[in-house]
Order: structure tokens, then C-alpha cells, then sequence
């Protein structure tokens, strides 16, 4: 097997064509397939790429489930309060307050969350040493961007809580019982 650089990206099959005809006037040795180095090294890291594209896919998909599951479980924080929100906006708390005590139990939540993601990471960070590539398994930037993106998306998943929770009326709350 003879691998050949393209010279030229956009001929890759004249520069393998001319491999082969070289090759083949020398009479020395039949070329039964020719590869360019580019194939050759796509084929050879096309596990490690399906490893990665897997790997965002599930990271992506738990990151959406662990939003839902934080909407879900704010929804239903606000719901069961209502009569307390009520009671809160009757007695003068305005809508920022009301904003940002949801807002605080949820980032509250994310935080301890949080700490034991990272512990957790940094103590199985031996297990996937050799999974990646060109970053460190303890590499503090990447722990840093992962807790801001969580953080971000933790703060999205409750904005519509919060804002149900602004929007009580507290003579409405204190008459439903």
C-alpha cells in the first residue's frame, strides 16, 4: 500500500493517479490501493471522533434533563407556595423581591450541586485521564466554564417559575385555600 499527500486538496485523485503510475513504471512493486494521508488519518482517529460526538450528544441530552428536572421541581416549589408568596406580596414584598428569592433558592440548589459535581469529578478524574486529549482531567479553566454553563441554564430553568411567582395576586392567594 503506497500513501500519497495531496499537493493539491482539490486533486486528490490525480495526485493518487500519479503515485500509481509511478510506481508502476518502475516495475518493482504492484500498488493495489492508494490512500491519501488524509484518509488514512481519518480512518485512523474515526473511534476517538465518534467517542467525542457521543459524548456532547449524552452531555448535551443530561443537561437538558437536569434544566427539566430543576424547572420541574421549581414549578412545583412556586405552586405549593402560593399562598405564602401571597402573604409576602400583601405585607409589601415587591416583585424583585419576590424574583429574587426564587432566584437565590434555585442558584442555592445549583451551588451545592455544584460542589459535589466538581468533587465528584476530581475524584474519578484518574478514570478518565486517557479518555481525552489535549486537556488535563483536572484542567481548572474547563471546571470553571462547566460551572458557569450550569449555572447559566440553572437560571434559565427558573425564570418561569419566578415569573409565576411574581405574577400572584395576593388577595387571590389569601382567598383560595
Amino acid at each position: 500500500m503506497v500513501t500519497a499527500h495531496a499537493a493539491n486538496p482539490g486533486a486528490p485523485a490525480s495526485s493518487a493517479a500519479v503515485v500509481r503510475e509511478t510506481v508502476e513504471s518502475l516495475g518493482h512493486e504492484y500498488v493495489a490501493k492508494t490512500h491519501l494521508i488524509e484518509e488514512t488519518i481519518d480512518r485512523s482517529i474515526l473511534q476517538e471522533r465518534l467517542f467525542a460526538i457521543l459524548s456532547g450528544f449524552f452531555g448535551g441530552l443530561t443537561l437538558l434533563l437536569a434544566a427539566v428536572g430543576l424547572y420541574g421541581l421549581m414549578a412545583y416549589n412556586v405552586a405549593q407556595r402560593t399562598q405564602e408568596i401571597g402573604v409576602r406580596m400583601a405585607l409589601g414584598a415587591t416583585k424583585r423581591d419576590v424574583l429574587s428569592m426564587i432566584l437565590q433558592e434555585t442558584l442555592s440548589i445549583t451551588a451545592v450541586g455544584l460542589l459535589l459535581g466538581i468533587a465528584g469529578a476530581l475524584g474519578s478524574s484518574h478514570f478518565v485521564s486517557n479518555l481525552i486529549y489535549g486537556v488535563s482531567a483536572r484542567d481548572p479553566i474547563t471546571l470553571a466554564v462547566v460551572c458557569v454553563l450550569l449555572a447559566v441554564v440553572a437560571t434559565l430553568a427558573c425564570w418561569l417559575p419566578a415569573r409565576k411567582a411574581m405574577k400572584v395576586d395576593p388577595m387571590v392567594a389569601l382567598r383560595h385555600d
